[in-house]
């Protein structure tokens, strides 16, 4: 039976096996055969995990803080596999690793305790699209978050139009998290939004990206302004994840099962 006290097994051999595959790609001028294979099964490893985990707790693993770190993790693997794949950056695998791996290592210095159990709240159908379409959502854009902090030390104009393509896909899925988030609401509390702290906070992260969508359209802002929105939306992102748990508002929120 796998479980928590089980997660270093596999987070340890896919963390170096990530890193091995950066460091190829980052000696390797254009697509490294290596660097995708390497990095490709360090994410399967943590599929396999999730896999096991889920089938171990008999349950969705998405319920506390460490259950979704475990995810984002996952999908950074995958986000950041695809944004090399796609656009040939060397260095983009060694930064996905990075997030991916604090994540991972919080995830073993920081141990849980894990129970069969899910509050009525979370059993329901939308629990399970709405919390992975997040995650894979936030790993993508944290992949234009990398790109845009790179513009901001040496602008490239592939940058932005990569980062365009990462920001396109991550809304588009973080607007399917909130819809389903808010049938879900519906179904568990009686209506579609309440401007709790986490939708506040969701409201204000989707907001943002729209805005670097539409001035990207109008073609009149400088580079370093729209890396600036992005990395102010991203650090936005981070406080709906996890940071307004640790706001007094939080006290009252209806989402207060994510806290551990």
């Amino acid at each position: 039976m796998i479980t928590w006290d089980n997660f270093y097994l596999f987070a340890i051999p896919a963390i170096i096996l990530w890193g091995a595959g950066a460091a190829l790609a980052l000696f390797h001028n254009g697509r490294s055969r290596a660097a995708i294979y390497l990095t490709l099964v360090g994410t399967l490893l943590f599929a396999a995990y999730i896999i096991c985990f889920w089938i171990s707790l008999q349950r969705p693993p998405l319920r506390t803080m460490g259950e979704t770190r475990l995810w984002y993790s996952f999908f950074m693997g995958v986000s950041g596999l695809v944004t090399y794949i796609r656009w040939k950056y060397r260095w983009i695998l060694s930064f996905s690793t990075v997030v991916g791996g604090v994540f991972a290592l919080l995830n073993m210095l920081k141990p849980e305790i894990h129970d069969h159990t899910l509050m009525p709240a979370l059993q329901s159908f939308w629990f399970v699209p709405h919390v992975t379409v997040y995650m894979f959502s936030y790993s993508v854009l944290g992949c234009a978050f990398i790109l845009a902090c790179a513009g901001m030390f040496r602008h490239k104009e592939t940058y932005l139009a990569a980062a365009d393509k990462l920001v396109y896909t991550g809304v588009a899925f973080l607007t399917i998290g909130m819809l389903t988030g808010a049938i879900w609401a519906k179904a568990a509390w009686g209506h579609y939004w309440s401007w709790d702290p986490k939708e506040t906070w969701a409201a204000v992260t989707w907001a943002g990206y729209l805005l670097y969508m539409h001035l990207r359209i109008l073609h009149r802002t400088a580079p370093r302004a729209l890396y600036g929105i992005l990395i102010a939306s991203f650090l936005s992102l981070q406080i709906c994840w996890y940071g307004v748990n640790y706001m007094p508002s939080a006290r009252q929120s209806v989402h207060l099962y994510n806290r551990t």
